[in-house]
Formats: C-alpha cells, sequence, structure tokens
C-alpha cells in the first residue's frame, strides 16, 4: 500500500509539473506576441465604478488585446506609453450631442475633453433621410474624429411622413412614421428621440407617441426624450407622460433639469418619481450638463401661435400687443431679460437688457422686430445649482454636453472635463470612478453599444490617459470655444489622436450601428 501512494504521489507530481510547464510554456508564448502598443503602470479606472487599480495596457489593432496587473512584465511592442500612476479610462460617451459630421468632421471640442464617441439625432431632429443608411454610409466615408451614434427624430419623422403639423396624424400618415422609424432602426439607430417642446413635436399627443414606442421597443431601441416641459410646474406631468412610453421600450430624460426649481429637496422630489418607475419594472435615466444656463433657438420665448406653421409677420400684425404682452411676461418669468444671453446672430454676446439699452425700446419689441422667433439661439439662466448637483450624484444619471462644435454655450467645449475638475478634484461631489463610469460604462450599458465603454479585453480601445489635477475647463460664456486641455494621451479605436495639446491630422472615428 505504502508504494501504491508513492507511486500516485509521484504520479499526481509529474501531472502537476507538466501543467506547470505547460501554463508556463503558454505564458511565454503569449508574450512573444507584437503588441501594437502598450499603455504602462497606468492606474485603471475601468468604467465599471469599481475600485481603480494598476495594470499595463497591450493594445493590438483597434481593441485591448490584454490587461496585466504584472507591471513589471516585458512585452514586445511598437510602442510603449509610460502612464507612471496617472488615470487611464475609457473614452468618455457624450450620451446627447449636436453637429453634422460631413461639416465639422474633426469634432475638436468634443476630442478636447475626452469624448471620443457621441450620439447624435436629438431632441426630436434628425438628418432628413428616409433611407437613414445612405447617411450612415456618408458618415463612413467622412471618417470622423469620434465614433457617431444614431437616433432617429420624432420631429423629423412627422415631417417626412407627411404628419407635420397635425396634432392627429392620418392612419395613413401614422403608418408611413412607423415605417420610417422601423427603417432607420434596421438601419442602425439605438432608438428614437423626441423634442415636444419643439415643433412639430409639440403636437403629438400620447397616442402617437406610444405606437412609435412599440416600435421601438420591437427593435430593441430606447426613447431619448427633451420632454414637454421642463418648468416646475410641468416637469413631474412630462415625465409621467415618458413614463408611459416606458411601458414599452427604456425611456431617458434627456439634459434633466427643473425649470425655476429651487434647492435638493426638489431634485429628490424628481428623483423620488423615477425610482418608483424603476421599482415598478421600468427602465429609465437620464443625462446631464454641468450648467446653470440652458441653450436653445429664441423661438424657446414665443408662443406657438406665433411660430410655424402659423405666419410670424401676421402675427405681429394683429395681435403685436397680445404677442408683446407674452413675451414680457414669459422673459420675466425665466428670471428677467439678464438671464437671456443671445448666443447666435447680429446680437451674440448681449443679453436682452443690454440690447433694450442700446436699442432704446422694451425688450419684448428687442425680440418682435429685431430677433424674431428664427433669428438667434441663446442661452438661459434659469436652473438652481444645489437642486441640478443632486440629479449629478444619481446612479441613473450619466453625462452629455448637449453641444456641437458651433454652439455658443461652454457645455459643448467643456462639459465632460469639468466633471473632472470641479466635481470630482475641487468640490469632491464624487469619486473618480463614479465620475468615469457616468462618462463611459453607464453610457454604454444604457445605450446598448457594444465594445465600448469599459477596459476590459476584447474591448475597443478609445482611451484616454490623463492626471485628474490637470484637466481644465477654459470654456466661458464670455468666450464660449475654448478647448479642454489635461487629456494627456487620447487614442480612438486604437490610433492615438492627441498627445499633449497635439491632435493627430488623421481620423479614426466609426459610424456606429446598433445591432
Amino acid at each position: 500500500m505504502t508504494s501504491l501512494r508513492k507511486v500516485k504521489s509521484i504520479a499526481a507530481l509529474a501531472l502537476l509539473a507538466s501543467a506547470l510547464f505547460s501554463c508556463q510554456n503558454t505564458q511565454e508564448q503569449a508574450d512573444q506576441n507584437e503588441y501594437d502598443l502598450l499603455v504602462q503602470k497606468a492606474l485603471i479606472v475601468d468604467g465599471t465604478g469599481g475600485e481603480p487599480y494598476f495594470a499595463s495596457l497591450l493594445i493590438s489593432g483597434d481593441s485591448i488585446a490584454k490587461i496585466d496587473k504584472d507591471t513589471t512584465a516585458s512585452y514586445k511592442v511598437k510602442r510603449t506609453i509610460n502612464a507612471n500612476g496617472m488615470a487611464v479610462t475609457p473614452g468618455f460617451i457624450d450620451t446627447h450631442a449636436h453637429g453634422n459630421p460631413m461639416k465639422t468632421p474633426e469634432f475638436r471640442n468634443f476630442l478636447a475633453m475626452g469624448v471620443t464617441t457621441i450620439f447624435l439625432g436629438q431632441d426630436g431632429t434628425s438628418p432628413y433621410f428616409e433611407d437613414m443608411k445612405v447617411w450612415m454610409d456618408s458618415v463612413e466615408l467622412v471618417k470622423p474624429a469620434v465614433n457617431v451614434g444614431m437616433f432617429a427624430g420624432h420631429n423629423t419623422l412627422r415631417m417626412m411622413s407627411g404628419a407635420k403639423y397635425d396634432s392627429v396624424p392620418s392612419e395613413n400618415h401614422m403608418a408611413n412614421m412607423e415605417k420610417l422609424l422601423a427603417n432607420a432602426m434596421d438601419a442602425g439607430c439605438y432608438g428614437m428621440t423626441t423634442g415636444l417642446e419643439y415643433n412639430p413635436g409639440y403636437y403629438a399627443q400620447s397616442e402617437e407617441l406610444n405606437r412609435l414606442a412599440k416600435v421601438v421597443g420591437e427593435k430593441g431601441g430606447m426613447i431619448m426624450s427633451h420632454m414637454r416641459n421642463e418648468d416646475d410646474q410641468f416637469v413631474e406631468a412630462s415625465i409621467k407622460e415618458l413614463l408611459v412610453q416606458g411601458k414599452y421600450c427604456p425611456v431617458h430624460v434627456s439634459h434633466i433639469k427643473v425649470v425655476y426649481g429651487k434647492n435638493k429637496a426638489r431634485a429628490h422630489e424628481i428623483l423620488q418619481l423615477l425610482d418608483s418607475a424603476r421599482t415598478s419594472g421600468t427602465k429609465v435615466t437620464a443625462d446631464f450638463y454641468p450648467y446653470t444656463a440652458s441653450y436653445t433657438t429664441i423661438g424657446i420665448l414665443f408662443p406657438e401661435w406665433a411660430k410655424q406653421p402659423y405666419d410670424y409677420s401676421q402675427v405681429v400684425r394683429t395681435r403685436r400687443n397680445e404677442l408683446a404682452t407674452y413675451l414680457r411676461n414669459r422673459v420675466n418669468l425665466r428670471n428677467g431679460p439678464e438671464a437671456t444671453l443671445i448666443g447666435s446672430g447680429k446680437y451674440k454676446g448681449k443679453n436682452l437688457a443690454q440690447l433694450s439699452k442700446e436699442l432704446n425700446k422694451p425688450f419684448e419689441d428687442v425680440l418682435i422686430d429685431n430677433i424674431n422667433p428664427y433669428g438667434a439661439e441663446g442661452a438661459y439662466f434659469i436652473m438652481n445649482e444645489s437642486l441640478q448637483e443632486e440629479f449629478l450624484k444619481d446612479p441613473h444619471v450619466m453625462i452629455c454636453t448637449d453641444g456641437s462644435p458651433t454652439m455658443s454655450h461652454p457645455r459643448s467645449f467643456g462639459s465632460f472635463a469639468k466633471i473632472i475638475e470641479t466635481y470630482v478634484v475641487d468640490k469632491k461631489l464624487l469619486t473618480l470612478q463614479e465620475a468615469v463610469r457616468k462618462m463611459t460604462g453607464l453610457s454604454a450599458e444604457t445605450i446598448g453599444v457594444a465594445k465600448r465603454g469599459f477596459i476590459r479585453e476584447g474591448y475597443k480601445a478609445d482611451i484616454l490617459v490623463f492626471d485628474p489635477k490637470a484637466v481644465k475647463e477654459h470654456a466661458t460664456f464670455d468666450k464660449p470655444m475654448q478647448l479642454s486641455t489635461g487629456f494627456q494621451f487620447i487614442l480612438v479605436n486604437g490610433q492615438v489622436v492627441k498627445e499633449g495639446e497635439r491632435y493627430n491630422k488623421n481620423r479614426y472615428g466609426e459610424m456606429l450601428k446598433k445591432r
């Protein structure tokens, strides 16, 4: 028996030694691979919200090939970036962006603040293409500097279907909308957006929105909504309208805010409404930009009866006094003429109070005669900072810019840098891993972006290397188009597109499509 035990023991040891040798040999073979890039000795903040850890990243082609927590290991590589303890994160994902890849494919405003993926088609407006595949193919040919994902815009669907400004679309027009939406989803759109504060979406009723939500749900997408009214007394009703659509597909509150709302308690009331919906089984999320001024067309100040499809010149001739009274009350309700800053056109950079003084006329007459509903865009200082910061802390709220390369609002150039500089480093409202999750993994999971948003083997190498304390937002309301700084290296699909403050002249973004 003793001899038998010895034989078995020797055999077991031999098998173990063979296994160890085999593993070691396999490891040595694997380490003989040549990688395109080694990001060495990095503090990995992986997008999950979990604790950071030190590791080296090995990149082959457009993907992360290996994550090695043994930072002393050596590899055969074409290039090495010594991260030296700097944070290495997934590239940021902007869930709500604007812009035209055909006109500004460089998208430098986004890249400079670490954004490597943007989602367009917001607020109900998308490219006017009945076959969205044609537009997507054009984006692929242009090769934008960032990855671009697309949503189908409800307002655009209304115009293309023939429903236009009808309060209740005919069955034929409704069927056209459903078909256009289904085709857009099949082409690769991630869902539909609504802009119910804008025309023609303003005219849509619940039955129409719910029918479209069913199409989105059947295609595995989601609805992002610039809701019908974000004012304090109407915001809950607007959320409830969106939550009904949540019976058919996941729903998302775009740029969550409470206009005129005050203090933390009000934020908690809104968040509780969303939490209750989740408890009942509705998938609902939101995004947020870190500024207390919104930005949109000046038409937001005008009544519906003074905008398309109505004849503005006729309204001015026949209802001028009524229009002036409406505008005066509306602007005063929105914190007065000082709180409306013109962001485009002839009067860019001046607020309504300044224009009233310069032109020697009441601000409502400036709006009627000198600007009109389509003559400018504006920034509106209408939000409460403590209330908005409560939204930021909620685990279901992610980050967006609601900006573009041409928009005169600092959010277009500074949002993601401001999250790090102000809310992680200065105010310490979020930990770095919490902030990164809100800008990467949470966004990817919510929208359904494959192989992005996390530092994981096999995932696309959209990667940032930076010292959080070096990240700076430079955009202001006076000078809104100043690029952010501090992201030492930015990779898009495995290619270094920014090193220090030098940008690669080549572009490596892709047109993303939901599968």
